[in-house]
């Protein structure tokens, strides 16, 4: 295996496939079951169970155009001008034209969704940034949780083979410098224990996000942004990893909680909450003609900016008005998370505050889910599709995860019936390897994350941040740590940081949900595409797209990229 890897022992063991799926969220175990249904042999692998993805934790829904009056073309222009102008157009058009589908696809596959008890149609909610109520729900706030049960017991009667408890280290690649498999470390005792490698002829990234990367997150403590280290490692370009959205009303549990923080659903506001401050104002109405129901990025931007305001920790989330029995049917889990921690919503206004919830940006594909690496593929949010641009329209990440999932399906079952040839077989690597850092630098990669890289981002608290970690890397390569599942994650944390502050420092605007407090306007010149890589000497190369158009993979050979203009290198 050729290219920047993580310092680990040689596997101990491996196993064949002809498709190896990496995750087992939605996107991934979508991939898995098309995959299977043509035939092909198809290994997922998981961090922790398989029912433990991210997917789970979605609350409000999914967005399609299912109602009545709804159309594809209007889901298209909400989701474009949600992401402020960085949208690749005909990635929208492919999400919102067979997104419809996809989703009866999915409810074919045994997701319930709430439905209307006299006509049985699919109920259908509103939130920010939709300008009609497309968003289907299941168990009221447990939509993730209804379509994970659904596709893993589809997985499981299908007999696709799993293996959970794995950390996935590095790509194994061919002679010919294409995909050929993983490396990755099963966590637990039995015959795949250890380091091992999956060798397969494609590589599906469906890891997730990095929301682990910052101190408050949605994200599940899995999130250590593992797919995409793993693709700059392996010589693959991300993209738009600046764009981190901060979901704008997650439970205010005080000024030092760390991890994963109770979300409150978007939903919440589509049903008609209320944002207040402490004296019950509702700053949001004459801030946005859409008032709480404005896309993310601009409610979080008006919640901390009222929150300088007042100097408050939080705002409130009035919702009151729902009564009881609203509380208890349409969002039984946003009660028990915040009763479970003393607020009781029904009779008290919720603390809120932004936290790190979606990364926008991730590994670069095609509308065929292709990255530039031949053979290495992504889907959901590890990667960067292009849909969402500078800011993700509310619950279009479900639907992403499945249309690209087809998608992705339908191009390695075609790339599997043609002849195979003979290529060298993977090297795996060597005990050699980039230098880990150590368990204690992730709470310390976290503090100066959220410190230089939250929502408030200038030149001077993203280069602080900068300089920050770049001592972390010198402290491990001064004193390496041991291979281990805590200095493997450390390690992809430390990497994904660094790319999103370099990338943040490169785009000097303030666009979608990213925020610069010395460059508050959106400016046209910055209308583009940041690329980046990463050099053989670990160094990041970033450069810049001419327009908005989103760029290509390179060129997967056989199959042609799909869409766009090669980029302009600027450094």
């Amino acid at each position: 295996m050729t290219g920047i890897r993580l310092h680990a022992p040689r596997p101990g063991w491996s196993v064949d496939a002809d498709v190896v799926v990496v995750g087992s969220g939605v996107a991934g175990l979508t991939v898995a079951l098309r995959c299977a249904a043509a035939g092909a042999h198809v290994t997922v692998v998981t961090k922790a169970l398989l029912d433990d993805g991210s997917t789970r934790w979605a609350q409000g829904g999914i967005a399609a155009a299912l109602g009545e009056g709804d159309t594809p073309e209007q889901h298209l222009d909400d989701t474009l001008v949600a992401g402020a102008g960085l949208c690749d157009e005909e990635a929208v058009r492919t999400l919102v034209t067979e997104g419809p589908d996809a989703v009866r696809r999915l409810i074919a596959t045994g997701a319930r969704f709430d439905t209307d008890d006299e006509t049985g149609a699919v109920l259908l909610t509103r939130e920010g940034g939709h300008h009609r109520r497309r968003i289907a729900h299941a168990g009221g706030d447990a939509t993730g949780a209804e379509i994970s049960r659904a596709l893993v017991e589809a997985v499981r009667a299908a007999g696709i083979e799993t293996i959970e408890h794995a950390l996935v280290l590095d790509l194994l690649k061919d002679a010919e410098g294409r995909a050929a498999g993983v490396t990755l470390h099963v966590m637990g005792e039995g015959e795949r224990d250890g380091v091992g490698a999956v060798r397969a002829r494609a590589v599906v990234l469906a890891t997730g996000g990095m929301g682990q990367v910052f101190s408050a997150t949605t994200n599940p403590a899995v999130s250590t942004g593992d797919g995409v280290a793993l693709a700059l490692r392996a010589g693959a370009e991300v993209s738009d990893l600046e764009f981190v959205q901060f979901h704008p009303t997650v439970l205010w549990l005080g000024p030092d909680a760390e991890g994963q923080q109770p979300l409150v659903s978007e939903a919440v506001r589509g049903e008609g909450a209320h944002l207040v401050d402490a004296d019950g104002h509702r700053f949001m109405v004459g801030a946005h003609e859409l008032a709480e129901l404005a896309p993310r990025d601009i409610v979080a931007k008006g919640i901390m900016r009222r929150m300088q305001e007042l100097g408050a920790e939080h705002m409130f989330l009035d919702a009151r008005h729902f009564g009881a029995e609203m509380w208890e049917h349409r969002f039984p889990t946003i009660l028990a998370a915040c009763r479970a921690h003393g607020i009781d919503p029904v009779t008290e206004p919720i603390p809120v505050a932004p936290a790190a919830h979606y990364a926008s940006g991730g590994v670069r594909t095609d509308l065929a889910g292709r990255s530039t690496v031949p053979g290495l593929y992504a889907c959901g949010e590890v990667a960067c599709t292009g849909v969402h641009g500078a800011n993700r329209l509310a619950s279009n990440s479900l639907l992403e995860g499945l249309v690209f999932a087809e998608r992705i399906a339908a191009d390695v079952t075609e790339t599997l019936r043609e002849p195979a040839g003979s290529p060298q077989p993977a090297a795996v690597g060597t005990a050699t390897g980039t230098v880990l850092a150590g368990p204690k630098a992730r709470p310390e990669i976290q503090r100066i994350m959220s410190e230089g890289a939250g929502v408030l981002r200038s030149r001077e608290s993203l280069e602080r941040a900068a300089e920050e970690l770049a001592r972390i890397a010198e402290d491990a390569a001064a004193a390496p740590e041991s291979p281990g599942t805590e200095s493997w994650e450390a390690t992809n944390l430390l990497l994904v940081a660094r790319v999103l502050v370099a990338a943040a420092l490169r785009r000097e605007e303030t666009r979608g949900c990213h925020w610069r407090e010395d460059a508050p306007d959106r400016d046209d010149a910055w209308r583009r595409h940041l690329l980046v890589t990463l050099r053989p000497d670990r160094t990041l190369s970033v450069s810049t797209t001419e327009t908005a158009a989103f760029p290509p993979a390179a060129a997967p050979t056989p199959h042609p990229p799909t869409n766009g203009a090669e980029p302009r290198s600027t450094t």
